[in-house]
């Protein structure tokens, strides 16, 4: 089956959450948050956005709380990828994955390297599934997340939702 036959038939409509992770910014000046909110809102429903400090527990509670109140069939979560003390987003959220999305990193990063080059070693962007709900990891920078969606995220959700529903 082509790769165009598969996806056909999947949900053109996701509901999906957004939260950035960062110690300085407020949901006001959130740049990438609000990128991503106006983008998806174009074809998907945005049923939460917000932003949090860069905390392991905070980030954890606020995930699973999302997925129990809102039921999204994804969040996009941007900032604390890095490699800096405080950049915790990937300790928080990978030990939750049911499954993880190996290839969104590799991918992100071959990506990045085109538009940035060596400097894409920073990143730490990763994927995976948790409780049925796919959670996409990427940097808070707004090039970034505008990278990682339009020739990632975006492309495939629908796709990647109909595989999750399968046994459902």
């Amino acid at each position: 089956m082509s790769t165009k036959a598969h996806k056909t038939n999947t949900l053109k409509s996701l509901k999906l959450a957004i939260l950035t992770v960062s110690s300085t910014r407020s949901l006001v000046d959130d740049k990438s948050g609000h990128w991503i909110k106006k983008q998806a809102g174009k074809k998907h429903k945005v049923v939460f956005h917000d932003v949090i400090p860069d905390d392991k527990d905070i980030i954890d509670d606020t995930i699973r709380t999302i997925i129990y109140e809102h039921t999204p069939h994804a969040i996009l979560v941007s900032g604390g990828t890095g490699v800096s003390p405080s950049d915790v987003t990937i300790e928080a959220i990978r030990p939750m994955f049911a499954k993880e999305l190996t290839a969104f990193g590799p991918l992100f990063a071959q990506l990045s390297y085109e538009e940035i080059d060596s400097s894409a070693l920073l990143s730490r962007a990763t994927a995976g599934v948790v409780d049925q709900t796919l959670v996409f990891c990427i940097p808070g920078s707004l090039k970034a997340c505008k990278l990682a969606c339009k020739e990632l995220i975006f492309p495939e959700l629908g796709h990647l939702v109909k595989h999750l529903d399968e046994d459902h």
